[in-house]
């Protein structure tokens, strides 16, 4: 062998363990899972809001975002169909104890699984599948201080109720009104310093990594940082029919939405009937929320940093969504003071929360398009062309995806309860520009909410209402009431749907 073929051996040699650290295991890919909570369909700047989401938007952009993905329009059910791949009524909505999570499902395939943020179910993720765990187990709470007490120098943080004492866990230990000392402690960033101090712990294992992140922002109350509210301080004074105009002519731009899509008719006061005091206050109200999804962008930031620093991103699944459309909800227990400090327990008006489900009717707890929309970002590199799909997809999808993606199994028996079998279907043909097998139909229960969606056609009611029928492919902001025209049609979507509950009542055996 000649001195030159020598050289040439050498070199490949020498690159040769670089060369395949490059190529990722694409069937054991890293999953980040964001959710944010309470957040309309138009908010991020990705989706037509005028929010700054930078990181959210670059995640897009190489990304796919779905136009027509849905949560249940409420945060536990959401939670309990997204973990599980199921409806949450047919598992357990509480306690899941018939059906297996995410963190159980993949730790089948060899995963470390790590969760940070907003648990909202009975039972404490580090015994359902999770290895750590840090966050509110609870439904909601003050974002500078969850606690009771106050600390040095501050007045007692704002509370929804005065016996209300918010369940806060730290791995496996339960902590009923957790207040922590530290003075610049706050939700959104105490979660992603967690959730990164967890990437650098086990960057030398081999194990792939889950790290389901549901941050409670932008949640009431509305809490965020002077200097993130100052940031959005008089730009809403246009008022929210300003607002919604702007952002369905930006999600038009965007295709996001589109020709068949009709501005629905404003839910509330007209901007312009209020006085000037009032409008200043409605502007520091919808400032604050603006911050407080700005501020998780910024840990976004900080998050998928890391994530390059660790040379992990090009092996990672990031997915991004919102467990219901904005909040109509108005406890507001501290009136006397205004939103934004620890103080404070204040909420966003009806109207705002109308503007960020633009150009949808409704809100959380329905299950109008409003209420059960969500934006839905898949990011992938090597596998996912950027773009926008209109295929419908639904949070049960999401564990058969990752099953899909790994090989996981889904256990048979969690805690001697036998599971029921998921219902899911994988995003993965989507992820890869491909069709999909369609459900065919899909369900929604919460309360008194409920619907159904066949093909385009979706049958919907709230509380003791008769259903109503819309064709979502020529109406999908649902203005126009098919059930008279359509009465066997109503019908039988009736029927399907009441058989689907009854058989949700039914346990394993």
């Amino acid at each position: 062998m000649g001195a030159c073929q020598n050289a040439r051996v050498v070199i490949l040699l020498l690159f040769a363990p670089f060369a395949l650290a490059a190529a990722p295991d694409r069937t054991r890919p890293n999953i980040i899972l964001i959710m944010v909570d309470d957040m309309g369909y138009s908010d991020i700047g990705c989706y037509g809001g005028e929010v700054e989401t930078p990181n959210l938007d670059r995640l897009a952009e190489n990304g796919l975002r779905f136009t027509q993905f849905y949560n249940t329009a409420k945060c536990h059910t959401t939670r309990a169909e997204l973990l599980t791949g199921n409806y949450a009524y047919a598992i357990g909505d509480h306690a899941m104890e018939h059906g297996a999570t995410l963190g159980e499902v993949l730790r089948t395939a060899g995963y470390r699984t790590l969760i940070s943020g907003k648990w909202h179910q009975r039972p404490l993720p580090t015994t359902r599948g999770f290895d750590r765990y840090y966050g509110l187990a609870d439904g909601c709470c003050n974002f500078f201080n969850p606690g009771l007490r106050a600390r040095n120098g501050e007045g007692a943080p704002g509370r929804k109720g005065r016996t209300r004492v918010r369940r806060w866990a730290i791995e496996d230990q339960v902590i009923m009104g957790y207040t922590n000392p530290a003075k610049d402690f706050y939700t959104t960033d105490a979660f992603t310093s967690y959730a990164i101090d967890r990437l650098e712990e086990y960057k030398g294992e081999e194990k792939p990594f889950l790290l389901y992140l549901p941050y409670t922002a932008p949640h009431y109350p509305l809490h965020a940082w002077p200097e993130d509210i100052e940031k959005y301080r008089g730009k809403y004074l246009v008022g929210w029919d300003e607002i919604r105009k702007r952002r369905f002519t930006r999600m038009s731009e965007l295709g996001i939405i589109g020709p068949a899509h009709k501005l629905s008719a404003r839910t509330g006061r007209a901007w312009s009937d209020l006085s000037e005091e009032e409008k200043d206050a409605e502007d520091l109200k919808m400032a604050v929320y603006a911050a407080m999804i700005d501020r998780v962008d910024q840990n976004l930031g900080r998050l998928f940093a890391k994530v390059r620093d660790l040379g992990e991103w090009e092996n990672t699944l990031v997915l991004f969504l919102t467990d219901n459309g904005a909040c109509p909800e108005q406890p507001n227990t501290t009136p006397e003071i205004p939103p934004g400090p620890v103080e404070s327990y204040r909420t966003i008006s009806v109207e705002w929360a109308n503007a960020s489900n633009t150009p949808y009717r409704k809100f959380k707890s329905t299950d109008y398009e409003g209420g059960i929309r969500t934006p839905f970002i898949a990011h992938w590199p090597g596998v996912i062309d950027g773009g926008t799909t209109d295929q419908v997809g639904h949070i049960i999808d999401v564990s058969a995806t990752f099953r899909d993606i790994t090989g996981a199994g889904y256990p048979v028996v969690i805690a001697d309860k036998k599971t029921r079998p998921p219902v899911g279907k994988s995003l993965l043909p989507v992820f890869r520009g491909q069709q999909r097998e369609s459900h065919g139909v899909l369900f929604w229960h919460f309360n008194r909410a409920n619907a159904i969606r066949e093909g385009n056609l979706k049958a919907v009611r709230q509380g003791g209402a008769k259903w109503e029928l819309y064709d979502l492919e020529k109406d999908p902001t649902e203005l126009k009431n098919l059930a008279s025209e359509r009465p066997d049609k109503v019908a039988e979507l009736a029927s399907l749907w009441t058989s689907w509950e009854k058989n949700c009542r039914k346990r394993p055996r």
